[in-house]
């Protein structure tokens, strides 16, 4: 009797031809995956680093947050732990740190790019806003995680940044200490900015990122050259 050889690309094939059965995989994929790039695109890699960015940070953060203590008096220690005890932990941490810089500034880029060839006009304002909608998102991103660190620098500019939320005529000082958990940055302040961090923003971006590839994908991009042609 001849053994049978596990070959992974025979199974895989196989699974994905059973569900190709019942929910026609292969054809949704070609879909998602179709979208004309113009020939003059020279700029819209932009928002696809900016895509590979937020997928760096997704994974070096769930990492990340497998050894991170969210108090306190173990924050720092965890951190000191991250990058001097655990392996290619400062490695993990520096890609993250970096990623978090780079995310805003390729974010910031696309959407000059979109303003400056004019592709916010109609019928593209729904995408415009969604995007608007993710700039501000990766900045709450910056924000809520230089806390997290807990050590002096992060300590005061997060008094510093919420201090300048209670500047806001009459709601200010309610949006302050909503934003710290009180009246002083706090341990409440550091759970509910890891809070925000790790479970609201990532989830208000992946649906704003959802409408807006939707959108793109049925609109297609905009060609600056075609529109002066007309």
């Amino acid at each position: 009797m001849q053994a049978v050889r596990f070959n992974p690309a025979l199974w895989f094939n196989a699974g994905l031809d059973w569900l190709d059965e019942r929910v026609g995989i292969r054809e949704l994929v070609a879909t998602l995956l179709h979208v004309v790039i113009p020939r003059s695109a020279h700029t819209y890699y932009l928002g696809g680093i900016t895509l590979f960015l937020f997928g760096s940070q997704a994974v070096t953060g769930i990492l990340l947050s497998l050894y991170y203590q969210p108090t306190p008096e173990s924050a720092y220690n965890s951190i000191l732990y991250i990058m001097n005890e655990l392996n290619f932990g400062w490695l993990i941490r520096s890609v993250h740190a970096w990623g978090a810089n780079l995310m805003i500034i390729f974010c910031i880029l696309h959407l000059l790019r979109v303003v400056i060839q004019g592709a916010y006009k109609a019928p593209r304002e729904i995408t415009w806003m969604a995007g608007m909608g993710l700039l501000f998102v990766t900045l709450g991103f910056g924000f809520t995680g230089y806390l997290l660190p807990w050590d002096q620098r992060a300590y005061w500019a997060t008094t510093v940044g919420t201090e300048i939320a209670a500047a806001v005529p009459l709601i200010g000082v309610n949006i302050r200490d909503f934003m710290r958990g009180g009246a002083d940055v706090s341990a409440l302040t550091l759970s509910r900015f890891l809070g925000v961090h790790m479970l609201i923003l990532p989830a208000a971006l992946i649906g704003l990122l959802l409408v807006h590839l939707f959108i793109i994908h049925q609109q297609g991009l905009a060609d600056p050259h075609a529109t002066e042609e007309k």
